[in-house]
């Protein structure tokens, strides 16, 4: 998840505070965007697409389980140079958004490798034409083309879904027209954004970095210089969020999707009643967790009332320090290295080879990621390091990611990439190990209290805050089903999800009803956010069985690690002896939460 950042460059003005830190160095996927390669690539590319369209459109049925192979290997080797190119393309501008350079250069990448890849098209639509019982027959007779079912098994569950061949090519070009572009749009216009908070210009990082400032009057001069900018252009983003739902509706109905989720649930291959499941209950908890936990944050910050400012406000009691580099590195490192020897090594790369950009830059995007990359190469690590607490968990966060997709590529191409729902695992789990060290190491119960209460923070931001989104985007796309939404229509929706999650303590001030309008992924990705709550449920009944002595969890967990996206999440838990259907499951994840809260009142009494 994304973690508030500033605006200054860390390297050049305040640097000295978090020590030095790391860049990328991206030329493991290419020098520069003029080199050689990279141009070599692009033509492989455009002549490797138009061969295999050649080869093999209009004949997969006639092909054997030998040629077949062939086929998914030559499509494979496309992927990984299409990623490649646009994984350079993308990092390169994430780092500084707001270059137009560094925008054309990817947004032209993207342009060819969509053209490029256009006549690619029907491999997906005849591979599901394929009948049942000769796609299984070939699966029978040749073990290496048996390896990829789990690949067909999720191309073949958009069978009922799929368009006519010309109107899916006709998707696929006009893509970067559609959802692309109004993504830049988003991004661009939010880079873009400048906030002035008494007298200071900041960027919309340095701005929410505010809301977890100890000087209360500077929380609630951020939260209204954010809602002041967030409504002089909320007509923009009233228009971006419309265009994209209805043109998400669009699409759904020409596919026959029963709900605008079915799209998400069928890319992360999970089940609706699972994501059902776990929604409900998540948010009949919301009594026994945020709105539990608030009401007793407001008595450690002497409030009879809190704003919305107060939310993610430190503790009285809590030391404003600042975290060095080469401590978060250390603390991070430790608690891997404590859990297991081999989570070290696999993270210490990422340290060592130019694999991390932490430091803050003018223009570069907000929040923290670890993305892939291809499989041939390795992820890469942003953040945006301010040397608070919560960065040292954001690191551990993202490099569990890293060290996810690292063991994932052993799986190759096609079957590395692991669905959102499972994604979040080690990410979560890094970042359990890593709380868990500290609070091992905490000195008084006040320090105690401190570690518990972040965490506990933590993760109602991840579990209670992410399905509140959830909801809202659920509320937000069957409304614009109706017809057109003012940005009061997007306003309610969003006022009615936040009321009910974070509990009665909370006043909310005007303009914390367009909050809605800075959140990347109800752009980006619709109804990504139950991830994250469901990678927090899955960690914490994962972690409750690695704390009850299970003797062989590392070397399960590290298989689950590098299963990819090889296996379904049923067959991933089942060794821990967890299933993700039963809605138990989710209440003993949800438990975790509710002991901690539980301790922190025994602390009170």
């Amino acid at each position: 998840m994304a973690r508030p950042t500033p605006v200054f460059d860390a390297k050049t003005s305040g640097g000295n505070a978090f020590g030095n830190l790391p860049e990328w160095d991206l030329s493991d996927l290419y020098k520069s965007q003029d080199s050689t390669e990279l141009h070599r690539d692009m033509g492989w590319l455009e002549t490797a697409c138009a061969e295999f369209a050649n080869d093999y459109e209009g004949k997969l049925d006639t092909l054997t389980a030998a040629e077949l192979l062939a086929a998914v290997h030559r499509y494979e080797a496309i992927d990984i140079i299409a990623g490649r190119i646009m994984s350079y393309a993308g990092l390169r501008y994430y780092q500084v958004t707001t270059d137009s350079d560094r925008a054309k250069f990817m947004a032209d990448a993207q342009d060819k490798i969509t053209a490029y890849t256009t006549p690619l098209v029907f491999y997906g639509l005849e591979f599901n034409r394929l009948d049942d019982a000769h796609l299984a027959g070939m699966l029978a007779e040749n073990a290496d083309l048996a390896r990829y079912k789990p690949v067909f098994d999720r191309m073949r569950a958009m069978k009922p879904h799929q368009l006519s061949d010309e109107l899916e090519k006709f998707l696929h070009d006009q893509s970067t027209v559609g959802t692309t572009a109004w993504n830049r749009l988003f991004d661009e216009t939010m880079a873009g954004l400048e906030f002035d908070v008494d007298g200071d210009t900041l960027n919309l990082e340095a701005t929410l970095n505010l809301l977890t400032d100890q000087d209360r009057s500077k929380r609630e001069a951020a939260t209204h210089a954010l809602a002041d900018v967030f409504q002089a252009n909320i007509k923009t983003f009233a228009r971006v969020h419309n265009t994209l739902a209805k043109e998400k509706e669009i699409e759904d109905r020409w596919r026959k999707m029963p709900t605008p989720q079915t799209g998400r649930h069928l890319s992360n291959h999970v089940e609706p009643e699972v994501v059902e499941a776990l929604r409900n209950a998540v948010v009949a908890a919301y009594p026994r967790l945020s709105h539990r936990y608030y009401a007793l944050k407001a008595k450690w910050l002497g409030l009879d009332r809190m704003q919305t400012w107060d939310r993610n406000a430190p503790l009285p009691m809590e030391m404003t320090r600042t975290v060095s580099w080469d401590e978060a590195e250390k603390t991070v490192m430790d608690a891997y290295a404590d859990f297991s020897p081999e989570m070290a090594e696999l993270a210490k790369p990422f340290f060592t080879k130019g694999w991390i950009d932490a430091g803050v830059k003018p223009g570069k995007a907000p929040g923290a990621f670890a993305h892939p990359t291809v499989t041939t190469v390795h992820p890469y690590v942003m953040l945006n390091y301010l040397g608070k607490p919560r960065d040292v968990m954001t690191l551990a966060h993202e490099l569990g990611h890293g060290v996810h997709q690292v063991l994932a590529a052993g799986q190759g191409e096609l079957l590395s990439s692991t669905p959102l729902t499972l994604a979040e695992t080690a990410s979560v789990f890094g970042e359990m190990l890593t709380f868990q060290k500290l609070l091992e190491g905490a000195k008084t119960q006040q320090e105690r209290k401190i570690l518990l209460a972040g965490k506990v923070e933590d993760m109602i931001n991840t579990v209670v805050r992410q399905i509140a989104f959830y909801d809202f985007e659920c509320k937000l796309h069957a409304a614009r089903a109706q017809g057109e939404l003012t940005p009061d229509d997007i306003n309610a929706l969003w006022m009615s999800v936040q009321a009910e999650s974070l509990g009665e303590v909370f006043d909310y001030t005007p303009g914390y009803a367009t909050f809605w309008a800075y959140i990347p992924h109800f752009v980006h990705s619709p109804f990504y956010v139950y991830a994250y709550a469901f990678g927090d449920g899955l960690v914490n009944a994962l972690y409750a069985v690695y704390a009850e002595g299970d003797p062989d969890f590392k070397e399960k967990y590290f298989d689950m690690l590098r299963a990819g996206g090889s296996k379904h999440h049923s067959e991933l838990l089942a060794p821990f002896g967890l299933d993700a259907s039963d809605p138990k499951f989710w209440d003993k994840g949800l438990s975790m939460i509710e002991g901690m809260i539980d301790e922190l009142e025994a602390m009170e009494a």
